[in-house]
């Protein structure tokens, strides 16, 4: 009786732990909207992050009249510089 009650908690342990560390920002746009939404866990619904927002006016018009928030996406990385040019090497016969 011990080892199916171990078994059951082992992998509704896994099932929390996976949803809660899921990664949900995309990387690339500036801005993301969060959206609140009633339920949760076994309920349906749960909040979620939409990150395909170029601006924060964009988000916050999408946003408007829903339970959402706009908000920087801290994975976007505003400060990097662009790569540099790449250079060509001429072949030389």
């Amino acid at each position: 009786m011990r080892l199916p009650i171990l078994t059951l908690t082992a992998i509704a342990s896994l099932f929390v732990a996976a949803d809660a560390s899921a990664q949900t920002y995309d990387p690339r746009y500036p801005v993301c909207m969060h959206v609140y939404s009633p339920g949760g866990f076994g309920g349906g619904g749960g909040d979620y992050y939409d990150c395909s927002f170029t601006s924060l006016p964009q988000c916050r018009a999408t946003a408007s009249g829903r339970s959402a928030s706009c908000d920087l996406n801290p994975y976007y990385a505003f400060d990097e510089p662009p790569p540099p040019p790449r250079k060509r090497h001429r072949k030389q016969h």
